[in-house]
Protein backbone atom coordinates (compact mmCIF):
# COMPACT_ATOMS: atom_id res chain seq x y z
CA UNK A 1 0.00 0.00 0.00
CA UNK A 2 1.61 3.30 -1.07
CA UNK A 3 0.94 6.42 1.81
CA UNK A 4 -0.47 9.57 0.31
CA UNK A 5 1.49 12.31 1.20
CA UNK A 6 -0.05 14.47 4.19
CA UNK A 7 -0.92 18.45 3.64
CA UNK A 8 2.31 19.92 4.93
CA UNK A 9 4.35 17.60 2.34
CA UNK A 10 2.37 18.32 -0.58
CA UNK A 11 2.80 22.88 0.72
CA UNK A 12 6.58 21.59 0.92
CA UNK A 13 6.46 20.32 -2.43
CA UNK A 14 4.65 23.46 -4.08
CA UNK A 15 7.22 25.59 -1.85
CA UNK A 16 10.28 23.86 -3.56
CA UNK A 17 9.05 24.20 -6.75
CA UNK A 18 8.07 28.04 -6.61
CA UNK A 19 11.45 28.36 -5.02
CA UNK A 20 13.22 27.18 -8.74
CA UNK A 21 11.80 30.57 -9.57
CA UNK A 22 11.56 32.90 -7.21
CA UNK A 23 14.77 34.07 -5.15
CA UNK A 24 15.67 37.03 -2.82
CA UNK A 25 18.46 39.66 -3.99
CA UNK A 26 19.70 42.25 -2.65
CA UNK A 27 18.17 44.87 -4.45
CA UNK A 28 14.51 43.12 -4.53
CA UNK A 29 14.75 40.59 -1.19
CA UNK A 30 12.25 37.87 -0.28
CA UNK A 31 9.16 38.02 1.85
CA UNK A 32 8.86 34.67 3.15
CA UNK A 33 5.61 33.51 5.15
CA UNK A 34 5.42 30.69 7.45
CA UNK A 35 2.17 29.85 9.14
CA UNK A 36 1.72 27.58 12.00
CA UNK A 37 -1.48 26.25 14.11
CA UNK A 38 -0.91 28.61 16.15
CA UNK A 39 1.52 31.26 14.78
CA UNK A 40 2.35 33.73 11.85
CA UNK A 41 5.94 34.58 11.01
CA UNK A 42 7.64 36.53 7.84
CA UNK A 43 11.11 37.00 7.19
CA UNK A 44 12.18 39.22 4.44
CA UNK A 45 15.62 37.46 3.50
CA UNK A 46 18.61 37.98 0.71
CA UNK A 47 18.94 34.72 -1.16
CA UNK A 48 22.35 35.65 -2.16
CA UNK A 49 24.39 35.92 0.67
CA UNK A 50 21.64 33.68 2.73
CA UNK A 51 20.89 36.23 5.80
CA UNK A 52 17.82 37.23 7.13
CA UNK A 53 17.06 41.22 6.95
CA UNK A 54 14.40 41.91 9.16
CA UNK A 55 11.63 39.53 10.89
CA UNK A 56 8.30 39.42 12.92
CA UNK A 57 6.24 36.59 14.60
CA UNK A 58 3.11 36.73 16.76
CA UNK A 59 5.24 35.45 19.62
CA UNK A 60 6.96 38.62 20.18
CA UNK A 61 5.91 40.14 22.99
CA UNK A 62 4.84 43.54 21.58
CA UNK A 63 2.63 41.80 19.26
CA UNK A 64 1.49 39.20 22.18
CA UNK A 65 -0.49 42.38 24.13
CA UNK A 66 -2.45 43.31 21.26
CA UNK A 67 -3.44 40.61 19.45
CA UNK A 68 -5.71 37.62 21.26
CA UNK A 69 -4.18 34.53 19.12
CA UNK A 70 -1.31 34.49 16.73
CA UNK A 71 -3.69 32.27 14.45
CA UNK A 72 -5.65 34.80 13.32
CA UNK A 73 -6.27 37.60 10.66
CA UNK A 74 -5.41 40.06 13.25
CA UNK A 75 -2.16 38.59 13.84
CA UNK A 76 -1.52 38.23 10.80
CA UNK A 77 -1.90 42.05 10.10
CA UNK A 78 -0.23 43.02 13.00
CA UNK A 79 2.77 40.76 12.04
CA UNK A 80 2.58 42.06 8.14
CA UNK A 81 2.67 45.32 9.55
CA UNK A 82 5.48 45.55 11.65
CA UNK A 83 7.70 43.42 9.06
CA UNK A 84 7.43 46.20 6.55
CA UNK A 85 8.33 49.04 8.94
CA UNK A 86 11.02 46.77 10.05
CA UNK A 87 12.28 46.64 6.23
CA UNK A 88 11.69 50.16 5.80
CA UNK A 89 13.91 51.06 8.27
CA UNK A 90 16.39 49.15 6.77
CA UNK A 91 16.08 50.63 3.64
CA UNK A 92 13.90 47.61 1.66
CA UNK A 93 11.00 48.99 -0.34
CA UNK A 94 10.32 46.49 -2.74
CA UNK A 95 10.42 42.85 -2.19
CA UNK A 96 9.35 39.32 -3.76
CA UNK A 97 6.50 37.58 -1.83
CA UNK A 98 6.92 33.87 -1.58
CA UNK A 99 3.69 32.45 0.33
CA UNK A 100 5.49 29.07 1.04
CA UNK A 101 3.21 26.96 -1.10
CA UNK A 102 0.36 28.16 0.73
CA UNK A 103 -2.92 29.57 -1.39
CA UNK A 104 -2.91 33.15 -1.09
CA UNK A 105 -6.15 33.19 1.11
CA UNK A 106 -6.96 34.15 4.57
CA UNK A 107 -3.90 34.77 7.20
CA UNK A 108 -1.35 34.55 4.05
CA UNK A 109 -3.35 37.36 2.22
CA UNK A 110 -4.11 39.09 5.20
CA UNK A 111 -0.40 39.72 5.93
CA UNK A 112 0.52 40.47 2.28
CA UNK A 113 -1.96 43.35 2.43
CA UNK A 114 -0.89 44.82 5.61
CA UNK A 115 2.62 44.70 4.42
CA UNK A 116 1.44 46.30 1.33
CA UNK A 117 -0.59 48.88 3.06
CA UNK A 118 2.92 50.15 5.66
CA UNK A 119 4.96 49.98 2.35
CA UNK A 120 6.41 47.58 0.87
CA UNK A 121 5.95 47.19 -2.72
CA UNK A 122 5.81 43.59 -4.11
Amino acid sequence: MINKPDKNEIRRRKHLRVRKKIAGTPARPRLCVFRSNKQMYAQIIDDTTGNTLASASTLEKELMADIKSGATKEGAQAVGKLVAERAIEKGIKEVVFDRSGYIYHGRVATLAEAAREAGLTF
